[in-house]
């Protein structure tokens, strides 16, 4: 009876370090994200600098802080908004943790508009 009890218990164990190794991996690397800052509401619409008033307003209506990617037009919702408070309607760089559609930001800096201006006309060229 005790080699059977020992044996649930280490299952147990077993089980539960697994359970935390999982959720741990489940939280999403740490990776780096160029985009747009926005809200939820207007998404991939507020790609531009001229939409800090309005992300502004919306948040403060209850709508969420968003990062919307360059390369996919992704939009995440970011957990933690005040990660990126003052770069409302900015083009930033994030280095962030991606939970499915949300991110988690643990840094963001705001990129050099002209340089992203200039690759932008270089595109269309």
């Amino acid at each position: 009876m005790k080699k059977l009890l020992m044996l649930m218990l280490a299952l147990c164990l077993v089980s539960f370090m697994l359970a935390v190794a999982v959720a741990d991996d489940m939280k999403g690397k740490e990776t780096t994200l160029q985009g747009w800052v926005t809200d939820t509401m207007c998404g991939a619409k507020g790609m531009t600098n001229d939409h800090a008033a309005c992300v502004k307003k919306c948040v403060k209506g209850g709508t969420k802080i968003a990062l919307v990617t360059d390369t996919d037009k992704k939009v995440y919702t970011v957990e933690n908004a005040d990660a990126l408070a003052g770069h409302e309607g900015h083009h930033v760089e994030v280095s962030a943790h991606v939970n499915g559609d949300s991110i988690h930001v643990a840094s963001a800096k705001m990129l050099d508009q002209k340089a992203m201006t200039d690759k932008a006309e270089e595109h269309h060229q």
